[in-house]
């Protein structure tokens, strides 16, 4: 597997400088730890299947606009259309009613190109790690639950992303 390391360095510095200050809820880390460990699932997964650059990229993206305010228009202008138009996918659309915003964020991913759905699956996969200890069981059980929804959603995009998102699931807690 091949992929660009310029581009990875690059890409992290983007995102670690628009994250800035945020840190990973209840970890103490710097939010850019969350994105690297997605990134490295996408990475790990790279079996010359799929554009690894491109997920890569999202990857280390893809909360930049939903959690760092960085706009699309940037993100277009600094990695190209296809970059802005996948993590676009990946950001929630908080103007849709919140009951329905799983859906909506699949139906968005789905019109991508299955790096992006990867993506998604490696971002479920690195949050499925033990919850924060101030979640009530109902809300591990609803997240677990909302786990199972992009699985079935997405995981015909990489058997092996979806296989490690199923062991996850199994000791999720």
């Amino acid at each position: 597997m091949n992929w660009d390391q310029d581009l990875f360095k690059r890409t992290l510095d983007f995102a670690a400088k628009a994250h800035g200050t945020q840190q990973v809820p209840g970890s103490g880390f710097p939010y850019v730890v969350h994105l690297v460990k997605v990134a490295t699932e996408v990475l790990r997964a790279a079996d010359g299947s799929f554009d690894v650059d491109f997920a890569m990229q999202c990857a280390l993206l893809h909360d930049s606009v939903e959690d760092a305010g960085v706009e699309v228009a940037l993100l277009r202008t600094e990695f190209g259309a296809r970059v802005a138009e996948g993590v676009s996918a990946l950001t929630k659309d908080e103007s849709v009613p919140k009951a329905e915003r799983m859906a909506d964020s699949l139906r968005r991913i789905r019109a991508q190109p299955r790096e992006v759905w990867a993506v998604k699956l490696a971002d479920r996969i690195t949050n499925l790690e033990p919850a924060p200890a101030h979640w009530s069981a109902e809300k591990r059980a609803a997240y677990l639950a909302e786990a199972k929804v992009i699985h079935d959603a997405l995981g015909e995009a990489h058997p092996g992303l979806a296989a490690r998102m199923r062991e996850k699931m199994k000791v999720y807690a």
